[in-house]
């Protein structure tokens, strides 16, 4: 298990959200098909959430979303300023 890995990219960062409490925010622009880093861990069977995992909030219309390795993906180009969210779903 590697758990070499930046906290933040440098193009984001933790401030207030409109939708909900605080969120990952554009400090750059951001373009579409960029991996931002890893959201979640696998440690002894649980998930534990870097502060990628535990700053996204939801939405119907989201900008990245979440692979199967956990690493959060940008769908679209993100403009600074620009909230980062995902669709929470059950199942992967």
């Amino acid at each position: 298990m590697n758990f070499d890995y930046r906290p933040l990219p440098s193009c984001i960062t933790i401030d207030r959200s409109s939708l909900h409490g605080l969120g990952l925010i554009a400090i750059k622009d951001i373009g579409a098909g960029f991996t931002l880093g890893t959201s979640h861990y696998k440690v002894d069977g649980k998930l534990m959430r870097t502060p990628l995992g535990g700053f996204i909030n939801h939405s119907d219309n989201p900008n990245c979303f979440i692979d199967r390795e956990y690493k959060l993906n940008t769908i679209q180009p993100i403009k600074k300023g620009e909230e980062l969210t995902v669709y929470y779903r059950l199942t992967q």
